[in-house]
């Protein structure tokens, strides 16, 4: 029906960039469910402000990681799988709605790892139970987070 997509075309699709990329690679991606994994830098900008001699990553950046994976990236393999790569090349993901809970601290220089289980894809609209946990398996948030594919 549509175009399966691996894991490296996904990556490639994604549209935020650096410094505002949030996915260092996707390791699972299936009709169910993502999984991607982040190293946050040392040197990022804004540890330099949240919090100064103790720098902690700021929530909406966590939020803004398991969007990127959880709905964007995965928004753009469940839509090419729906139509085609050329009708998804038309779309931009966009985020549009989150229900998150903290439960942790990420630190510079820690890897997270996001995992985003479909509950609803419709009419390109997604819909995940999103959780980002630490190597050591802490889990830092969870939630609920959906995006819509509109025309670029």
């Amino acid at each position: 029906m549509g175009d399966v997509l691996t894991a490296e075309q996904v990556l490639a699709m994604v549209p935020q960039q650096e410094p505002f990329r949030f996915i260092d690679e996707i390791v699972e991606l299936d009709d169910e469910h993502i999984v991607a994994r982040y190293t946050f830098p040392k040197d990022a900008d804004f540890y330099r402000g949240h919090f100064p001699g103790n720098p902690v990553t700021p929530g909406v950046i966590l939020v803004e990681t398991m969007a990127q994976a959880g709905v964007v990236a995965y928004g753009i393999y469940l839509y090419a799988k729906e139509t085609s790569l050329a009708d998804c090349e038309k779309l931009l993901t966009m985020f549009t709605d989150a229900e998150v809970e903290f439960s942790g601290m990420v630190e510079p220089g820690m890897t997270v790892t996001t995992t985003g289980r479909k509950t609803f894809f419709r009419r390109k609209k997604l819909r995940c139970d999103v959780e980002m946990k630490l190597d050591d398996g802490t889990v830092v948030c969870s939630g609920v987070l959906s995006g819509l594919g509109v025309a670029r």
